[in-house]
């Protein structure tokens, strides 16, 4: 398997514990905010879900679906977090449509954002650097 395939692999197995970590006891605080930062709701769940989804389909297909998943998951997660560095609401969970520009310190907002950015961000870098494969 390749080191793409296994990275993809790596990611489906991120995403179903990022979907699941609402149904972990103990995991959300009394606000429903997961450690105390993230209130993930049934939309982030499902995006977390097909996301997993595309990455296991991807890993279980070929290199070059893995190279393609990270490619375009990479940018679409890395831009989510960057907008909500910027305002406070990303995209991908319609976050921005149900609750347009949020005014949250600036500290929160890094925090929030931060899985999104770096996931993001590592998956664009293994889409170019950890290609094994000629295209």
């Amino acid at each position: 398997m390749s080191t793409l395939r296994k990275i993809a692999f790596v990611y489906m197995l991120i995403l179903l514990g990022a979907a699941s970590l609402n149904y972990v006891p103990g995991v959300t605080d009394s606000q429903g905010k997961v450690f105390g930062v993230f209130a993930l709701d049934i939309f982030d769940d499902l995006l977390h879900i097909a996301s997993a989804l595309w990455a296991g389909i991807s890993a279980a297909t070929s290199t070059r679906a893995s190279r393609i998943f990270l490619r375009y998951f990479g940018i679409l997660y890395f831009t989510d977090g960057l907008l909500g560095l910027a305002v406070g609401s990303g995209y991908l969970d319609l976050g921005i449509v149900q609750y347009g520009v949020l005014h949250l310190p600036f500290t929160f907002k890094i925090l929030n954002n931060l899985p999104h950015i770096a996931g993001g961000a590592f998956a664009i870098f293994s889409s170019v650097f950890f290609d094994t494969e000629k295209r």
